[in-house]
Protein backbone atom coordinates (compact mmCIF):
# COMPACT_ATOMS: atom_id res chain seq x y z
CA UNK A 1 0.00 0.00 0.00
CA UNK A 2 1.05 3.58 -1.07
CA UNK A 3 2.90 5.47 2.09
CA UNK A 4 -0.13 8.00 3.60
CA UNK A 5 1.07 11.25 3.83
CA UNK A 6 2.99 12.12 7.46
CA UNK A 7 1.26 15.16 7.70
CA UNK A 8 -2.22 13.73 8.02
CA UNK A 9 -1.83 10.07 8.34
CA UNK A 10 -2.70 7.95 11.48
CA UNK A 11 -2.02 4.46 12.40
CA UNK A 12 -5.04 2.06 10.87
CA UNK A 13 -5.39 0.01 14.41
CA UNK A 14 -5.89 4.02 16.07
CA UNK A 15 -8.43 5.06 13.35
CA UNK A 16 -10.34 2.19 13.66
CA UNK A 17 -10.20 2.47 17.46
CA UNK A 18 -11.70 5.66 17.08
CA UNK A 19 -13.83 4.74 15.06
CA UNK A 20 -16.05 2.12 17.64
CA UNK A 21 -14.64 -1.10 15.50
CA UNK A 22 -13.23 -2.18 19.13
CA UNK A 23 -9.69 -1.88 21.36
CA UNK A 24 -6.85 -0.83 19.83
CA UNK A 25 -5.63 -4.56 19.88
CA UNK A 26 -8.32 -6.55 18.70
CA UNK A 27 -8.53 -3.85 15.61
CA UNK A 28 -4.85 -4.92 15.52
CA UNK A 29 -5.99 -8.68 15.41
CA UNK A 30 -7.99 -7.54 12.74
CA UNK A 31 -5.53 -6.16 10.74
CA UNK A 32 -2.61 -9.33 11.57
CA UNK A 33 -6.13 -11.84 10.43
CA UNK A 34 -6.04 -10.16 6.82
CA UNK A 35 -9.98 -8.85 7.38
CA UNK A 36 -9.43 -5.04 6.93
CA UNK A 37 -8.77 -3.38 3.63
CA UNK A 38 -7.41 0.22 3.18
CA UNK A 39 -8.49 1.93 -0.66
CA UNK A 40 -8.78 -1.98 -1.93
CA UNK A 41 -5.39 -3.64 -0.60
CA UNK A 42 -5.05 -6.05 2.33
CA UNK A 43 -3.85 -3.66 4.82
CA UNK A 44 -0.54 -5.08 7.47
CA UNK A 45 0.13 -4.06 10.85
CA UNK A 46 2.09 -0.69 10.65
CA UNK A 47 0.18 1.01 7.93
CA UNK A 48 -1.02 4.75 8.41
CA UNK A 49 -3.68 6.52 6.45
CA UNK A 50 -5.78 9.49 6.40
CA UNK A 51 -9.25 8.99 7.94
CA UNK A 52 -10.89 11.83 5.90
CA UNK A 53 -9.98 10.45 2.56
CA UNK A 54 -9.19 6.91 2.82
CA UNK A 55 -11.41 4.15 2.40
CA UNK A 56 -11.56 1.15 4.29
CA UNK A 57 -13.31 -1.89 5.41
CA UNK A 58 -13.46 -4.37 7.62
CA UNK A 59 -14.70 -8.25 6.69
CA UNK A 60 -15.89 -6.20 3.31
CA UNK A 61 -17.83 -3.79 5.20
CA UNK A 62 -17.10 0.31 4.69
CA UNK A 63 -16.27 1.89 7.86
CA UNK A 64 -16.56 5.45 8.03
CA UNK A 65 -13.33 6.88 9.87
CA UNK A 66 -14.37 10.76 9.00
CA UNK A 67 -15.17 12.24 12.19
CA UNK A 68 -16.65 15.05 10.68
CA UNK A 69 -19.44 12.78 8.83
CA UNK A 70 -23.39 12.83 10.98
CA UNK A 71 -25.37 9.86 9.87
CA UNK A 72 -28.79 10.18 11.64
CA UNK A 73 -32.19 7.71 11.69
CA UNK A 74 -35.22 10.55 12.89
CA UNK A 75 -38.70 9.01 13.83
CA UNK A 76 -40.69 12.12 11.65
CA UNK A 77 -43.62 12.89 13.17
CA UNK A 78 -47.64 13.44 11.15
CA UNK A 79 -47.56 16.99 10.48
CA UNK A 80 -44.39 17.74 10.06
CA UNK A 81 -42.67 18.71 6.41
CA UNK A 82 -39.39 17.39 5.26
CA UNK A 83 -36.93 20.49 5.64
CA UNK A 84 -35.06 22.18 7.76
CA UNK A 85 -35.89 25.56 7.04
CA UNK A 86 -39.75 25.63 5.91
CA UNK A 87 -40.86 28.89 3.49
CA UNK A 88 -44.04 28.49 5.21
CA UNK A 89 -42.91 28.68 8.69
CA UNK A 90 -44.41 24.67 9.21
CA UNK A 91 -43.29 22.37 11.37
CA UNK A 92 -40.23 21.26 10.37
CA UNK A 93 -37.34 19.02 11.09
CA UNK A 94 -34.94 21.28 12.87
CA UNK A 95 -37.27 21.76 15.66
CA UNK A 96 -36.65 18.11 16.40
CA UNK A 97 -32.74 17.74 16.08
CA UNK A 98 -31.23 20.51 17.79
CA UNK A 99 -27.61 21.89 16.79
CA UNK A 100 -25.31 19.68 15.26
CA UNK A 101 -21.98 21.47 14.50
CA UNK A 102 -22.04 20.19 11.01
CA UNK A 103 -25.05 20.86 8.61
CA UNK A 104 -27.22 17.94 8.10
CA UNK A 105 -29.64 16.92 5.50
CA UNK A 106 -32.52 14.48 5.06
CA UNK A 107 -32.18 11.77 2.24
CA UNK A 108 -35.48 11.93 0.46
CA UNK A 109 -38.71 12.90 1.27
CA UNK A 110 -42.02 12.05 3.99
CA UNK A 111 -44.87 14.04 2.74
CA UNK A 112 -45.90 16.36 6.26
CA UNK A 113 -49.46 13.56 6.33
CA UNK A 114 -46.94 10.44 6.32
CA UNK A 115 -44.59 9.91 9.25
CA UNK A 116 -41.52 6.89 10.11
CA UNK A 117 -38.41 6.66 9.41
CA UNK A 118 -35.90 9.66 7.60
CA UNK A 119 -32.22 8.90 7.65
CA UNK A 120 -30.29 12.95 7.89
CA UNK A 121 -26.77 13.02 7.06
CA UNK A 122 -24.20 15.31 5.91
CA UNK A 123 -22.55 12.58 3.57
CA UNK A 124 -23.86 14.13 -0.16
CA UNK A 125 -22.69 10.83 -2.10
CA UNK A 126 -24.12 8.61 -0.07
CA UNK A 127 -27.68 10.24 0.47
CA UNK A 128 -27.41 10.74 -3.88
CA UNK A 129 -27.32 7.53 -4.16
CA UNK A 130 -29.76 6.02 -1.41
CA UNK A 131 -32.00 8.01 -3.12
CA UNK A 132 -31.36 7.16 -6.94
CA UNK A 133 -33.70 4.26 -8.27
CA UNK A 134 -30.59 2.80 -10.39
CA UNK A 135 -28.92 1.61 -6.91
CA UNK A 136 -32.71 -0.13 -5.72
CA UNK A 137 -33.01 0.60 -2.07
CA UNK A 138 -35.97 -0.90 -1.04
CA UNK A 139 -38.29 0.85 1.35
CA UNK A 140 -41.03 -0.67 3.71
CA UNK A 141 -43.94 0.78 4.80
CA UNK A 142 -46.70 0.15 7.28
CA UNK A 143 -50.27 1.99 5.66
CA UNK A 144 -54.07 2.10 7.38
CA UNK A 145 -55.75 1.49 4.22
CA UNK A 146 -60.13 1.14 3.82
CA UNK A 147 -61.09 -2.58 3.89
CA UNK A 148 -62.56 -4.87 3.74
CA UNK A 149 -59.61 -5.93 1.57
CA UNK A 150 -60.15 -8.65 -1.10
CA UNK A 151 -57.14 -11.12 -1.83
CA UNK A 152 -56.55 -10.00 -5.68
CA UNK A 153 -55.28 -6.59 -4.34
CA UNK A 154 -51.85 -7.87 -3.32
CA UNK A 155 -51.83 -9.77 -6.65
CA UNK A 156 -52.58 -6.64 -8.08
CA UNK A 157 -50.15 -4.39 -7.02
CA UNK A 158 -47.13 -6.54 -7.51
CA UNK A 159 -48.28 -7.26 -11.03
CA UNK A 160 -48.26 -3.26 -10.87
CA UNK A 161 -50.93 -0.58 -11.70
CA UNK A 162 -51.01 2.34 -14.17
CA UNK A 163 -50.25 5.86 -12.84
CA UNK A 164 -50.88 8.87 -14.10
CA UNK A 165 -46.84 9.22 -14.52
CA UNK A 166 -46.34 5.91 -15.38
CA UNK A 167 -46.36 1.76 -14.47
CA UNK A 168 -45.44 0.95 -10.81
CA UNK A 169 -45.87 -2.06 -8.47
CA UNK A 170 -44.55 -3.02 -5.19
CA UNK A 171 -41.89 -5.81 -4.38
CA UNK A 172 -43.84 -7.42 -1.39
CA UNK A 173 -46.86 -7.17 -0.24
CA UNK A 174 -48.38 -8.44 3.53
CA UNK A 175 -51.91 -8.13 5.07
CA UNK A 176 -51.17 -7.46 8.90
CA UNK A 177 -54.28 -6.95 10.43
CA UNK A 178 -57.95 -6.47 9.81
CA UNK A 179 -59.95 -3.95 12.22
CA UNK A 180 -63.60 -3.12 11.38
CA UNK A 181 -63.70 -1.14 8.10
CA UNK A 182 -59.74 -0.41 7.85
CA UNK A 183 -57.29 -3.07 6.61
CA UNK A 184 -53.23 -3.23 8.03
CA UNK A 185 -50.86 -3.69 5.15
CA UNK A 186 -47.03 -3.40 4.91
CA UNK A 187 -45.51 -3.14 1.47
CA UNK A 188 -42.03 -2.85 0.14
CA UNK A 189 -41.22 -1.13 -3.08
CA UNK A 190 -37.90 0.78 -4.75
CA UNK A 191 -39.86 3.70 -6.20
CA UNK A 192 -39.51 6.85 -4.90
CA UNK A 193 -41.95 9.35 -6.59
CA UNK A 194 -44.39 11.45 -4.71
CA UNK A 195 -46.92 9.80 -3.15
CA UNK A 196 -46.47 6.61 -5.03
CA UNK A 197 -47.86 4.20 -2.18
CA UNK A 198 -50.78 6.56 -1.46
CA UNK A 199 -51.50 6.90 -5.07
CA UNK A 200 -50.90 3.52 -5.82
CA UNK A 201 -53.39 2.38 -3.31
CA UNK A 202 -55.82 5.35 -4.64
CA UNK A 203 -55.74 3.56 -7.89
CA UNK A 204 -57.08 -0.53 -6.45
CA UNK A 205 -59.79 1.39 -4.65
CA UNK A 206 -58.39 1.44 -0.54
CA UNK A 207 -56.98 4.58 0.24
CA UNK A 208 -54.15 5.44 2.42
CA UNK A 209 -55.89 6.46 6.27
CA UNK A 210 -52.46 6.60 7.87
CA UNK A 211 -49.05 5.77 6.78
CA UNK A 212 -45.48 4.86 8.25
CA UNK A 213 -42.09 4.44 6.67
CA UNK A 214 -40.40 0.82 8.67
CA UNK A 215 -37.69 1.11 7.09
CA UNK A 216 -34.71 2.32 3.97
CA UNK A 217 -32.62 -0.28 3.49
CA UNK A 218 -31.28 -2.67 6.24
CA UNK A 219 -32.12 0.55 8.53
CA UNK A 220 -35.10 -0.36 10.70
CA UNK A 221 -37.41 2.20 12.68
CA UNK A 222 -37.63 0.41 15.68
CA UNK A 223 -39.20 2.06 18.76
CA UNK A 224 -38.04 5.36 18.31
CA UNK A 225 -40.55 7.63 19.80
CA UNK A 226 -42.10 10.66 17.15
CA UNK A 227 -40.22 13.03 16.99
CA UNK A 228 -36.70 11.31 18.22
CA UNK A 229 -33.63 10.21 16.53
CA UNK A 230 -30.30 8.84 16.99
CA UNK A 231 -26.90 8.60 15.89
CA UNK A 232 -26.67 5.27 13.12
CA UNK A 233 -24.11 3.04 14.50
CA UNK A 234 -21.03 1.64 12.64
CA UNK A 235 -22.77 -1.55 11.76
CA UNK A 236 -25.59 0.10 10.05
CA UNK A 237 -23.50 2.54 8.50
CA UNK A 238 -21.44 -0.38 6.32
CA UNK A 239 -24.71 -2.05 6.06
CA UNK A 240 -25.76 1.25 3.80
CA UNK A 241 -22.68 1.62 2.15
CA UNK A 242 -23.16 -2.08 1.30
CA UNK A 243 -26.98 -1.40 0.09
CA UNK A 244 -25.58 0.95 -2.30
CA UNK A 245 -22.33 -1.50 -3.44
CA UNK A 246 -20.15 0.62 -1.80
Amino acid sequence: MPQADPATSVRLQKVLATAGIGSRRACEDLIFRRRVTVNGKVAQLGDKVNPDTDEIHVDGQRVVTDTKMVYLAMNKPRGVVSSMDDEKGRNELAEFLGTFEQRVFHVGRLDADSEGLLLLTNDGELAHKLMHPSFGVAKTYLAEVAGPLPRSVGRQLQSGVELEDGFARVDTFRLVDTFGKTAQIEVTLHEGRKHIVRRMMDAVGHPVSRLIRTAVGPIRLGDMRPGGFRHLSNAEIGALFKAVGD
